[in-house]
């Protein structure tokens, strides 16, 4: 079973609460500090619970080479260096505390995914509520150990992580001081298929690992998140833009405002939808029970005469018999006389 929930921010997450909804602001800034604070308007009108930033430079996330091993030869980012993409793509630190302030002024959780110690200490000083470890990241188990020391919840993406990957973060974490921890199951593909995300993963990684846990979608259609919530998910972190052709290095697999708002809305309507274990009649059924079947009589019946098969029928109304009691009532006497059209009843025969 899992963790019950923890806590960002104050708020609660975890199976017994809404779907946590993150939008993940990335290099969508695209450079520009008046956009970002645009994204961060944007995600709060949408109904996001919270924004996250990333925190590196080019110098602390790889080495400013153009050798084989730092060029990107196919995907999205084809025949560019390491070095060159994150350049373009990183958010300056500088920005980090304007845009932690305006968060914090208009209500929205803001937290950063960490990609070296010199990355958490400026989180630290911006007192940052919560920790986002990135799927690139989960096996640099010296980052996750640095991060744990705060005592901060933190949140670990699985992307390309085998199970014994993923429990090595895991006790990295926990035997450093992290409490508070989630998973979040992840395909590291940008865009990634729906077909790749295997969501029964989920709630294996639940009774596996003991875990709140939550999806990372890099797909472009809402549906995967919707219907990881289902399966157990507890956080939901999307990819957000103001325009998916703007140009940016991760604009083309992220949502925009109208589809993250809808995103907003459905997931928790898909949360509401699954309720607990309740057999019981709901309040909105209990009008319409009395246009279930029942048994009314389809002839007219004289008193003395016997019920044959062509004399009751199962028809809706519900304000006869049960339609279950066809066989006893069949061959009883009549004990007064009916039209065609009378609701069955035990008063009419013996």
């Amino acid at each position: 079973m899992s963790s019950e929930s923890i806590k960002i921010n104050g708020r609660a997450i975890g199976i017994n609460y809404r779907p946590f909804v993150i939008a993940e602001l990335s290099a969508n800034h695209n450079g520009s500090l008046n956009k970002a604070f645009q994204l961060i308007d944007a995600a709060k009108e949408c109904g996001a619970d919270a924004v996250k930033l990333q925190t590196y430079t080019p110098n602390t996330i790889t080495l400013d080479l153009d050798t084989d091993d730092f060029k990107i030869t196919d995907g999205l980012w084809a025949g560019r260096t390491l070095y060159d993409l994150y350049k373009e793509a990183h958010t300056p630190w500088d920005w980090h505390k304007p845009l932690f302030d305006y968060s914090r002024k208009i209500g929205l959780t803001i937290f950063s995914s960490p990609f070296d110690c010199t990355a958490v200490d400026l989180l630290e000083d911006l007192n940052a509520p919560a920790y986002k470890i990135a799927s690139f990241e989960a096996i640099d188990l010296p980052l996750i150990k640095y991060v744990a020391k705060t005592g901060k919840p933190m949140i670990i993406s699985t992307g390309m992580a085998d199970v014994l990957e993923i429990q090595e973060a895991i006790d990295a974490a926990k035997e450093n001081g992290c409490v508070e921890l989630a998973i979040l199951h992840c395909v590291s593909g940008y865009p990634a298929p729906a077909a790749d995300y295997n969501l029964r993963t989920i709630p294996d990684m639940i009774n596996r690992f003991g875990l709140v846990t939550g999806l990372s979608d890099h797909t472009i259609s809402n549906a995967t998140a919707i219907a990881s919530v289902s399966l157990g998910a507890s956080i939901i972190e999307k990819h957000f833009t103001l325009d998916r052709f703007a140009g940016g290095p991760d604009d083309s697999f992220s949502l925009e405002p109208k589809e993250l708002q809808v995103l907003c809305a459905d997931l928790r309507t898909a949360w509401d939808a699954l309720g607990a274990i309740d057999y019981s009649r709901k309040s909105s059924e209990v009008a319409n029970i009395k246009f279930r079947r029942s048994l009314y009589f389809v002839k007219d019946m004289q008193e003395g005469e016997t019920i044959r098969e062509d004399c009751i029928r199962s028809v809706r109304p519900g304000f006869g018999m049960a339609p279950k009691l066809i066989g006893d009532i069949l061959g009883s006497v009549m004990l007064k006389a009916v039209s065609y059209g009378t609701a069955v009843n035990k008063d009419h025969f013996k």
